[in-house]
């Protein structure tokens, strides 16, 4: 397999970006890699250029620049080029570090939408407290709007990625509304809860809360784009926040509370581990024609290899294939 990369997105490429393919590269023997971006900075990055191609670009697009207006204006940028490859068959994935609603726009405007699809959706996978499965919640900001069909389709695109992905079997869904009961939210939720409930091919739990979602109730979690990145946020900020807190506390209240922190220190790091979603990958843009995976802008090394784990196991079990084959059915029947 081949992944298209956008060398130059993010806040510590190319350097992590690089390191991250060499280390995808020697620990998968089928992958190959197409660097697109400054070759007077990568070259020099790259020990061993086996199974590596670098193809050179001046132009990038910038964290700050309008999504949509510079994937069309910019077609030699890194994040474009690397799109185009995959749309022209060169490549069979695309990742980047880079602008989110570019990287979104890529996949829709470049790479294109599978037909059947209405709204792609975005889809990290975020920890649960109970084990160290994670759940996926999609949407998590592709789309400020949505409507039932699309929230259905999500599930129906979530299933496939949880069990060719996360192996498992039958995975539990459940919609992020604001109350359990069937009869909550407003007529988007009702009516997508109503479609969800209806298919016999979904397990279905119901409405879930964002107050326990971290508990994990559902493999999938399903949301209109706006909530959904709403409430990824929240999560991040307040993990993030807690950590400085706590942090803080410990080591601005006296002797005791310093002994106490050094004692305490491998629990700490329980829980630093517990909530680091870069070992589950980057976010998928579920609902184009190929896999697309978005990494968080501030990604080390680590997340890289982690996000190019994620893409080899989907190319690997044809996850967007089967979406495909789904759709195609539906529209036929």
């Amino acid at each position: 397999m081949k992944i298209a990369i956008d060398a130059m997105g993010g806040d510590n490429a190319p350097e992590a970006i690089v390191k991250g393919v060499l280390a995808a590269r020697d620990a998968f023997s089928d992958m190959e890699f197409i660097l697109y971006g400054d070759q007077a900075q990568i070259k020099p990055l790259v020990s061993n250029i086996e199974r590596i191609e670098i193809q050179h670009t001046d132009e990038v697009i910038a964290g700050d620049d309008e999504p949509v207006r510079s994937v069309r204006r910019k077609k030699q940028a890194s994040m474009v080029l690397a799109a185009q490859a995959v749309k022209d068959h060169h490549a069979d994935a695309f990742f980047s570090c880079g602008n989110t609603g570019a990287v979104l726009a890529c996949g829709i405007f470049v790479i294109g939408r599978i037909k059947g699809i209405e709204r792609p959706g975005l889809m990290p996978t975020l920890p649960t407290v109970a084990t160290d499965d994670g759940f996926n919640l999609i949407d998590a900001g592709a789309n400020a709007s949505s409507k039932p069909n699309h929230l259905y389709q999500y599930a129906k695109m979530g299933i496939y990625y949880a069990q060719d992905v996360r192996k498992i079997k039958q995975p539990r869904v459940g919609l992020l509304n604001n109350g359990t009961e069937y009869d909550k939210g407003d007529d988007l939720h009702k009516e997508a809860y109503q479609l969800l409930k209806d298919d016999p091919d979904i397990n279905f739990i119901g409405n879930v809360e964002a107050t326990n979602i971290l508990e994990g109730p559902a493999d999938v979690v399903v949301s209109d784009g706006f909530t959904g990145n709403a409430v990824l946020k929240t999560i991040e900020g307040t993990a993030g926040a807690l950590m400085k807190v706590i942090k803080h506390s410990l080591l601005n209240s006296g002797m005791l509370s310093k002994l106490g922190a050094a004692m305490s220190k491998s629990a700490f790091a329980a829980v630093k581990d517990k909530f680091d979603t870069s070992k589950y990958g980057g976010a998928v843009l579920l609902g184009v024609a190929a896999p697309v995976v978005k990494s968080h802008g501030a990604s080390d090394d680590r997340a890289v290899y982690y996000a190019l784990t994620q893409i080899h196991d989907m190319v690997n079990k044809q996850t967007v294939q089967h979406v495909i084959d789904y759709f195609s059915k539906e529209k036929n029947s």
